[in-house]
This record gives C-alpha cells, structure tokens and sequence, in this order.
C-alpha cells in the first residue's frame, strides 16, 4: 500500500517515520520545502524520532519530494497534515495528479475545520476520491528539525476517523482496514463527519488561551513577555475559564445540530471529559480544567508561539502563528459562522473570536468559504 503524506511538518514527520515501523508500505511525502526534499535526496534519508519514554524510532519514506505527480503516482491514501489556511491551495495543486483507475483515500490528520466541505467542493469533478478525515492527531509533536528529527509527545489510545456523508458502505470498510494498517491504536469510524467538526480542540483551546493572555485586562495586554510560555503548564486559570465558557458554547452548537438535523453526536464530549479519555493516566491531576490542562505530560514542553518583540525587549505573540490563520481564522470562524445559522447563542466563542480579529487585523472575519451556502439544510 502506498500512502502519501502531503506536509513534511511535526505531524507529516512524525508519522512518516511511524509508518516505516509498519510492514508493507510505501510512504511518500510531498512537501513545499526544497531543502527538505534536497536532504532527504543528498543525505541518508533517515528521519528520526524521540519517544517519550527517551527510545529513538528511525525511517526512510521511500520517497520525498515538491512535484505532486511523482509523490502521488499510484498512491492509496492521501494524508493531508498542513494547516486548515493551506489546504485550499494543496488540495487545487493535488487534484489533477490523483490517480483515476482506483479508489484514492483523501484526508486530513486532524480532519478539523471542515475538510469535508473543502475537499468535496474541490475535489467534486473526481469521482474515485473517498473523502476522510481523523477527529484528531494521533501524538503530540514538537522540535521539529525540518527533514531531520522531531519529538513525540503523547499517544491517544484510541483513534477515530470520519468520511464524507457521500461515502458508502464499502468505502467505510476500506478505510477502516487501511487505517488499522496504518495505526497502532485501534481506529473507529464515526457515524457523521459532524462529530469531528464539532469535536472540542485547538478552535476554542488556543484562542481562550490568547484572550486570557494578552486579551482585554489580561496580564500582557501590550506588555511584551519576560519569557517563554508553554501554551498548557503555563496556563493561566482566567484562561482555563473561558476556555470551559467557549466549550459550553460548543455543546450548544452540538445540541442545535443534534435537533435540527436528527442526527446522535454523543460523541461529541465536554472537552475535560474528552481530554481524560484520550491522555488518561498522563494527566496527574483530573480535578478542574485549570490543573488537567498544567499536569497533562503529553502536553508537557508545548510552546506558546512567542518571537522576540521587534520594538524593543522581551517577546511577542507571534502574528503569523497558525493559532491566528488556522485556530481562528478557519476553525473558530466556521463554529461562530455554524451557530449563526442555528441561531444558537455562544458568548465566548463570539468574544474571543471578535477580539482576534480586532487584535490579529490581518485575516477576514467570517466562515471559510466552502461551508455550503444553504448549510444545515445541506448537512
């Protein structure tokens, strides 16, 4: 089986070199960055990676390059691990180079954000394209050294995955061996792509964790840090609040989707409850949000995106962070966009949301453009 990675970052790294670890398959990855594709050609091709627990796991993808046709020529699945903001413009550049004579896996590690709407808009014309995505990443990932190493952090138990509401039966079938092939944990396939779009996670983790951070009275509002910050053993208790404020919002949204369409989202859980669940005995103390978010060790040595301050000393919320362009500009902007359309109210996602767009200025308010314009009619 051949599976191709699209995105050589913490995520594309990381499971490249898990995928080696697997019997029978051939694993390419397609990435913008040449000088990672040059090493990759010029050097060994042997990309690493540290495991909690201090083991080195090493792999060689068979195959790294920038050109979609060589990295895609005959390929199975497609995993797609850039950013929400870059999937458009990837998944236009991939369309024409898929192969057309046999059922082709396309989806996104996590699925968040709505892939399903983009993919199906973009992908429309190509009608052997199985369209999927995970609710999340399987490990936490950080250091990145691009085309060399990067760290490992937590391993959820148990992986779940999502398709298109188009795929039929045989198409969930196929996916499902392909992913068990892929994974170490077991992998269960949800009911509805809704459950992962709704599904609590860094849309309402990171722009709660901002607010509380720089936002309106906070203790670095216009005041460059003194040092780094992990976005989760540092969080301040303001920030787990409003963090439990915007999930509530979401289980409202959940709820109205749950009635307006007829549909079971149980799986969609309060965001404590889904963290207990996924990282388990890694998280030392289960009490409130506030201390499972400081004692979780598979959210340990996560860094807040932080640049020196250009202005003088100190650091800086880095602007052209993925928690601004993805986080917010994508994800929280499609939960405000799909409460709207229920006409639910959601007080701290619409707080937050509006203070980063006023704060960040540099991206447009409003839902991605793909979510169907007579959505929840058209689930």
């Amino acid at each position: 089986m051949k599976v191709t990675i699209c995105g050589a970052g913490r995520t594309g790294h990381l499971n490249a070199v898990l995928f080696k670890q697997r019997p029978g398959l051939f694993v390419s990855v397609l990435t913008g960055a040449a000088a990672v594709a040059d090493r990759w050609t010029s050097g060994d091709g042997v990309w690493w990676v540290e495991t909690p627990d201090g083991r080195v796991l090493r792999g060689r993808p068979d195959h790294v390059s920038p050109n979609p046709s060589d990295a895609l020529e005959n390929t199975d699945v497609v995993i797609v691990t850039q950013p929400a903001h870059a999937r458009p413009a990837l998944l236009h550049e991939i369309a024409r180079h898929l192969p057309r004579d046999k059922r082709v896996h396309v989806g996104a590690i996590p699925g968040f954000c709505g892939f399903n709407w983009l993919a199906a808009k973009i992908l429309l014309e190509i009608d052997n394209v199985v369209i999927w995505g995970m609710k999340d990443v399987p490990h936490t990932a950080f250091e990145l050294v691009p085309g060399e190493r990067v760290r490992m952090g937590g391993a959820k138990a148990q992986l779940f995955a999502a398709l298109h509401r188009r795929e039929g039966a045989a198409s969930r079938a196929d996916l499902q061996a392909k992913l068990n092939h892929l994974y170490e944990a077991p992998v269960t396939l949800l009911q509805d792509y809704l459950e992962i779009t709704l599904t609590p996670g860094n849309a309402i983790m990171h722009p709660a964790v901002l607010y509380a951070l720089i936002g309106p009275g906070a203790p670095w509002e216009n005041k460059p840090f003194d040092r780094p910050l992990c976005w989760w053993s540092d969080c301040p208790r303001a920030g787990a609040e409003l963090l439990e404020a915007c999930d509530a919002d979401n289980q409202a949204i959940r709820h109205a989707v749950e009635a307006r369409l007829g549909i079971d989202l149980s799986s969609v859980k309060p965001l404590r409850q889904e963290l207990i669940e996924a990282y388990g005995g890694q998280i030392e103390d289960t009490r409130t949000m506030y201390s499972l978010l400081r004692t979780n060790r598979a959210y340990a040595g996560i860094r807040a995106p932080l640049v020196p301050n250009p202005d003088g000393l100190g650091l800086v919320v880095d602007r052209t962070s993925r928690a601004f362009h993805e986080d917010i500009a994508c994800g929280q902007a499609l939960l405000v966009e799909l409460a709207a359309r229920l006409e639910v109210a959601v007080p701290a996602l619409t707080k937050t949301y509006n203070w980063a767009l006023r704060y960040h200025g540099g991206f447009t308010a409003g839902a991605p453009a793909y979510l169907p314009a007579n959505w929840p009619q058209e689930a």
